[in-house]
């Protein structure tokens, strides 16, 4: 056989730029050295030592996830993958499913389980407020419902829905298996899985644990392992099928190859969290978050959404009329090379409050930033009243991280 010339490609050091970017946006945020050493190393994925690593991944999760239970679980994916493994293995055809839509992330719950053959119904939550616990309670009353959908946080808008508690207990009350997304919040404030009677929960690693795209965690409950083991239709998703996955992850036997060197990555993210501990961390977190909105209001920007439904990982702000967000943005990555996020269709950006973005020197590096590219963007604000409004609230709390 005659082979064709090899293409030419050109090399990834003249593709990165010299001077990595600071990585602000809704995800993924930086990850410290210790996570990035260990996702530099592979070792065999049916071996001892990472069978090891796999227990003290799980012991870890369930400290995370403030769980008892015995189904915690890897998955080879992005948080996307965990979604789908939830939905999928509690989603048969015909299972009416109440799925609460509070954008892009929560509607993309309600369209799997459209597509495994669920009877979705969607309550729709008005723009830029989270979600009753009345309107959930009316809609569980029409009865049937067995699995419910819901965020915690919404990344696409920054929409928080500070009742979650209250909405699962419901879910309960009614007879539904609850499904939650903490892709973006997970360890950056309070969620209880086994208090709070959550069936199911997803998160992704490149967010709130700070450790890399690609690997994500998923626990289920004993109610929803029940379901999940009388289910009647056939899993079609073989990777995804949480009786196989759970042969590799819970009895140390084989599913497909493990994505070892992203195990080996979450397991430091996770030491890390431990090591800080969630009650730290969660100050960590609304310390920096509060010091970072204070600042962009005092600027003279204002916060997309109002402060009972606000989200704290990740925080929206309106751009001004006649000014492009995508052209900030652009500034901010050239000249101060800080990334942050825009929007799905909306001019708005959005800064992550998550992980290793709640440090202090970040907050600086990034206000300073948002301010001049605002500046040469068109946009009127008062960049030093914002550092000062930051600096204020940082000097307020006796820890500086």
């Amino acid at each position: 056989m005659k082979y064709p010339k090899p293409p030419g490609v050109i090399p990834l050091d003249n593709i990165l730029p010299d001077e990595p970017l600071l990585m602000m946006g809704a995800g993924p945020v930086p990850i410290p050295h210790k996570v990035a050493s260990a996702n530099s190393v592979v070792i065999n994925h049916l071996g001892e030592t990472m069978s090891q690593v796999v227990e003290q991944v799980k012991v870890m999760s369930r400290y995370v996830f403030q769980t008892n239970s015995g189904h915690v679980l890897g998955v080879s994916g992005p948080a996307s993958a965990a979604m789908e493994m939830a939905i999928c293995n509690l989603v048969e055809p015909g299972t009416q499913v109440l799925s609460i839509r509070n954008g892009l992330f929560s509607g993309r719950l309600a369209e799997m389980a459209t597509r495994v053959g669920g009877d979705v119904t969607i309550l729709e939550v008005p723009d830029k407020q989270s979600v009753s616990p009345e309107a959930v309670e009316a809609m569980l009353k029409t009865g049937g419902f067995s699995v419910l959908t819901v965020v915690q946080g919404e990344t696409s808008n920054t929409v928080w829905n500070r009742d979650l508690a209250e909405i699962c207990r419901l879910g309960k009350a009614y007879g539904c298996l609850n499904v939650v997304d903490t892709v973006c919040t997970l360890s950056t404030m309070p969620m209880e899985m086994d208090e709070w009677g959550v069936d199911a929960v997803i998160t992704g690693g490149q967010k709130g644990l700070s450790s890399i795209p690609g690997v994500s965690l998923i626990a289920f409950s004993d109610d929803a392992w029940a379901r999940i083991e009388k289910r009647n239709a056939p899993m079609a998703h073989w990777c995804l099928d949480a009786r196989l996955a759970d042969k590799f992850w819970n009895q140390k036997s084989y599913h497909y190859t493990a994505p070892v060197s992203g195990v080996l990555a979450l397991h430091e993210a996770l030491r890390l969290i431990c090591e800080e501990t969630l009650p730290a961390r969660f100050r960590r977190h609304a310390v920096c978050s509060a010091a970072l909105q204070a600042g962009i209001e005092a600027m003279g920007l204002e916060l997309l959404i109002p402060a009972e439904a606000r989200l704290n990982s990740v925080v929206g702000i309106s751009v001004p009329d006649g000014v492009s967000a995508d052209r900030i943005r652009h500034i901010m990555s050239e000249m101060y090379r800080v990334e942050i996020s825009g929007a799905f269709g909306l001019n708005i950006l959005r800064i992550g409050q998550m992980g290793e973005q709640s440090r202090t020197h970040n907050l600086s590096r990034t206000l300073h930033a948002l301010g001049a590219g605002m500046r040469v963007a068109g946009g009127r604000v008062d960049p030093p009243a914002g550092m000062a409004a930051m600096e204020r609230v940082l000097a307020a709390n006796i820890e500086r991280h």
